[in-house]
């Protein structure tokens, strides 16, 4: 969801910025690389250990959600994420979401555009989702989104829509193939296990992976 479907990756980094300069620490690339894609409970427990914070990972995880009731809503959709939606729900695709935010911060991102998410047959969120054991790069969250489907589809005909390297290795290894939306900055080596790597989501030809072509 976040930098694939909704424009809240600079948002993100902000919020977690301004985080660690409350204790004096710079948020560094190196480190958003190590949290990209991960749940919030994980980014919180790795910059506690990483920069030594004088909190704990709960502590850190809850500033960082009050702080995102605010930063996070009314977060504008990415190109082409509303046209795929609506093409997937009218071609009768069915498709769910899985991200690595909980409900809570979910609930403020969606909030000006709820009658489009609605159209998801289900929504997995692995910061709050107690089925989710692990979150990525582990495959749980994929196969836990797959099984809720009413025909529980095999892993290798699911399609995974990605922009971070950790996501995309999480679809990997629950036997699916992705498609990469990664952020233009990433390096080229992140993205090479992607089944395919298009610069936005309004690229997507759904024909390449035999879902009814756009009219």
């Amino acid at each position: 969801m976040d930098g694939l479907l909704l424009d809240t990756e600079q948002v993100y980094k902000k919020m977690i910025t301004q985080l660690c300069a409350n204790y004096g620490h710079k948020y560094t690339d190196e480190l958003m690389m190590k949290v990209l894609g991960g749940t919030e409970q994980r980014l919180s427990e790795i910059l506690c250990k990483e920069l030594k914070l004088p909190v704990t990972p709960h502590e850190f995880r809850d500033q960082l959600l009050k702080l995102g009731d605010t930063m996070l809503a009314g977060t504008p959709l990415l190109d082409g994420a509303e046209r795929l939606i609506r093409h997937l729900h009218k071609t009768r695709v069915p498709f769910a979401l899985a991200t690595s935010s909980s409900a809570r911060s979910v609930e403020t991102k969606i909030a000006s555009h709820k009658e489009l998410f609605s159209l998801f047959n289900h929504m997995v969120m692995g910061s709050s989702d107690k089925e989710v054991k692990f979150g990525k790069p582990h495959p749980d969250i994929f196969l836990v989104a797959a099984s809720r489907f009413p025909d529980k589809p095999d892993p290798s005909k699911c399609l995974v829509f990605e922009d971070s390297p950790h996501g995309v290795t999480a679809g990997i290894e629950a036997g699916m193939q992705v498609v990469m939306v990664p952020d233009p900055h990433l390096d080229k080596q992140f993205t090479k296990h992607a089944t395919i790597v298009l610069p936005s989501l309004a690229k997507f030809q759904p024909e390449l992976f035999g879902l009814p072509a756009f009219h």
